[in-house]
């Protein structure tokens, strides 16, 4: 998808990353192009779904979520005889509102969580009342955060 985009597109994205409130006029003044063609060119990374959504980053211990976890999970790929889906899965984990990220990965654990509540009991809670619940779900492992240098959504231009 990289291929379609030019270096304006490009500098576009880093802007709109940096801060998604700035018009199309204040990121036209930041590149040098005409408002015009900055409108234009986000309007078809949308529409090519490069730009995904537009969001707000909230300071989660303020809002008195000061818990982040990793989880690992492993897969049972049967469930009785029945076989079972990875991805459906992964998509049932990531309906919990406590769940930020949810990854098929490899190596000794196939699914990578991250999620984040009020506090460690919240996250235990979570873990033995809802998330080993899910059906394919065998065992977990959970890891909890100390201290975070940087959380990021921003990609690398």
């Amino acid at each position: 998808m990289t291929g379609a985009l030019d270096p304006k597109d490009t500098e576009i994205l880093r802007v709109v990353q940096e801060n998604c409130r700035l018009t199309a006029r204040e990121i036209s003044d930041r590149i040098g192009l005409p408002i015009t063609t900055v409108f234009a060119k986000i309007k078809r990374m949308e529409r090519l779904g490069i730009i995904r959504s537009y969001n707000a980053v909230l300071d989660a211990p303020r809002l008195g979520i000061g818990t982040t976890s990793f989880i690992f999970a492993s897969f049972a790929y049967r469930g009785g005889k029945k076989a079972l889906s990875q991805r459906k899965v992964a998509k049932e984990i990531a309906r919990f509102p406590e769940v930020q990220e949810v990854h098929i990965i490899s190596g000794d654990w196939d699914i990578l969580i991250k999620a984040k509540a009020r506090d460690v009991d919240s996250i235990g809670k979570f873990v033995v009342d809802k998330l080993r619940l899910v059906q394919g779900i065998e065992k977990t492992l959970t890891c909890f955060v100390f201290e975070s240098e940087k959380e990021s959504m921003a990609i690398a231009l």
